[in-house]
C-alpha cells in the first residue's frame, strides 16, 4: 500500500520531484473492473492518462487492451506484445504517417474522426492493395449531464455529427478500401454517477443500431466510451462499480443477444491510474506574507497542470499530505500528525498560477519535509509544461511488492539543452 512506503528513502534515492505509482494497486483496478463488469464487455486503457511503458506493462499483464493517439503510443504498446488486434487509434488529426502505421501494423480498427480522416485512410488502404476497419467516432446530438468535461452533444472537433452520419447513406460504397464497422462515441470524462454512465451507454448502443441500419453496415465493434471518475475534491464520492453492475451488465447482455458477434469496448484511463499515482514534492522554503502561511516546494503545476484546476471556476485541491519529515527515523511508523496550520503549496515557477494547493490543511511546516499530491496517477507530467523554466521531466518510480524501481529518468540540464541548435 502507498501509505506503507518509506518516503524518504525513495526522495533520497530517486530525489525529488517524482512520481510515485503503486503497482499492485494497479493491478487490484484493472483486476476489479474486468470481474465487476460483464464478461464481454473489453477494457481498452488509454494511454493518454499515462504513457508510461511500465505502468501499460502492468495494466496490459492483467487483462487490459489499447486505445492510443500517437506514434510514441502505438510503438508502445506493440513492444509490450499487444496484439494489433487490440489496438484502437483515436484522435481528430491524425497525421498520414500514423494512419499509414496504423494500416501497416494491421490495427483493429482506426476511429474516425471527419469524412476527410475517411478519404484519406481509404487512399492510403488502396495504395497497400488492403482493406482498413473503421469505426466513426460519432459527435452524438445528446448531451450528457453528470460528466466534468462534455465530450459529445456540441460542436466539437471530435467525431462526426450524428445527423451528418446518419445522412452519409452511401458512405461505405465510396470508400472501397475501408471496411466500416462500428461506431466509437464518447461523451464525457471524470463521471462519478453509474446511472450517467448507464445512461451514456444506452444512447450509444441505440445510435450503434441506428448508424448500422442507416449505412447498411456491420456492427463488428461498437466502443460505448468509459469516463469512469476518481473523486479528488472534498464533496465527491467514489465512483459505485456495484451499482454499474447491476444496471450496465443487464443492458449488455440484452445488446449481446441480438448481436452475438459485436465487440464491446469501454474506455480507460483516469480510473485505472489516478488512484495508483502520488507526486513527490519536498519542501524548500516557508514563509508568511501577508498572514497567509507559504510551502514552496520543488514541484509544481509544471509537473501536474491537473492541479491548478484548469476548467474550474473555483480553485480547489487534490488531496495533499505530510509524508515524512525532514529529520524524522526513516524506519519509524508513526501516525500522521494532526493538522493545525492552513498552507498554500507552491512550486518554483515565475508565476502566481505555480500553486499545487490553497490553503490545504496540513501540521507545521519546515525546509525538507516530503509532501505528497494524491491522486496523481493519470495526467500528471503527460498533460503538463514540463518544459516551463526549462525544468523538464520529473523522475518517475514504480513500486511493486516492495520494491522500487525508476521507470523514467528526469531530465537534466543536458538533456535539455541537447536539441537545440545555435
Amino acid at each position: 500500500m502507498m501509505d506503507d512506503l518509506n518516503w524518504r528513502y525513495l526522495a533520497e534515492r530517486f530525489g525529488t520531484p517524482a512520481y510515485v505509482y503503486d503497482g499492485d494497486a494497479l493491478a487490484r483496478r484493472i483486476t476489479e473492473l474486468l470481474e465487476v463488469l460483464h464478461p464481454d464487455l473489453e477494457i481498452f486503457f488509454s494511454l493518454k492518462s499515462n504513457p508510461n511503458p511500465a505502468v501499460y506493462g502492468i495494466l496490459h499483464a492483467h487483462g487490459a487492451r489499447a486505445e492510443v493517439s500517437s506514434l510514441a503510443e502505438l510503438t508502445t504498446v506493440l513492444a509490450a506484445g499487444t496484439s494489433p488486434e487490440d489496438i484502437l487509434f483515436l484522435g481528430p488529426g491524425k497525421s498520414e504517417r500514423e494512419l499509414a502505421a496504423c494500416i501497416d501494423n494491421g490495427l483493429f480498427a482506426i476511429v474516425c474522426e471527419s469524412f476527410q480522416e475517411l478519404a484519406a485512410i481509404d487512399r492510403l488502404a488502396a495504395d497497400r492493395d488492403v482493406r482498413q476497419r473503421v469505426m466513426l467516432r460519432v459527435n452524438p446530438a445528446y448531451s450528457v449531464s453528470g460528466s466534468r468535461l462534455t465530450m459529445g452533444g456540441k460542436p466539437r472537433q471530435f467525431g462526426i455529427d450524428e445527423a451528418a452520419v446518419l445522412a452519409a447513406c452511401d458512405l461505405a460504397e465510396r470508400h472501397g478500401n475501408v471496411d466500416i464497422a462500428g461506431i466509437q462515441a464518447y461523451l464525457g470524462t471524470r463521471i462519478l454517477d453509474a446511472d450517467v454512465v448507464v445512461g451514456n451507454t444506452a444512447y450509444i448502443l441505440d445510435l450503434s443500431e441506428r448508424v448500422s441500419a442507416a449505412l447498411g453496415i456491420r456492427l463488428d465493434v461498437v466502443d460505448v466510451g468509459g469516463g469512469l471518475g476518481v473523486p479528488y475534491f472534498d464533496g465527491e464520492e467514489e465512483f459505485d462499480l456495484k451499482a454499474l453492475q447491476a444496471e450496465l451488465n443487464q443492458m449488455l447482455a440484452t445488446f449481446r443477444a441480438a448481436h452475438p458477434d459485436t465487440r464491446l469496448i469501454m474506455e480507460s484511463g483516469r480510473y485505472l491510474t489516478a488512484d495508483a499515482g502520488t507526486y513527490l514534492v519536498g519542501v524548500r522554503y516557508t514563509k508568511e506574507s501577508m498572514g497567509e502561511r507559504f510551502a514552496v516546494t520543488d514541484g509544481g503545476t509544471h509537473h501536474h497542470m491537473a492541479a491548478v484546476g484548469i476548467g474550474s471556476f473555483v480553485k480547489r485541491n487534490f488531496p495533499i499530505d505530510l509524508l515524512a519529515r525532514r529529520d524524522g527515523d526513516e524506519n519509524a511508523t508513526t501516525e500522521p500528525e494532526p493538522a493545525t496550520d492552513r498552507w498554500t503549496v507552491t512550486g518554483p515557477l515565475c508565476t502566481p498560477n505555480d500553486t499545487i494547493g490553497k490553503k490545504v490543511a496540513l501540521p507545521a511546516l519546515g525546509p525538507g519535509d516530503l509532501l505528497g499530491v494524491r491522486r496523481s496517477g493519470a495526467y500528471g507530467p503527460s498533460a503538463s509544461p514540463v518544459l516551463f523554466l526549462s525544468h523538464g521531466h520529473p523522475a518517475e518510480v514504480l513500486v511493486t511488492g516492495g520494491e522500487a524501481r525508476l521507470i523514467r529518468e528526469r531530465d537534466t540540464t543536458e538533456d535539455l539543452l541537447a536539441k537545440y541548435r545555435p
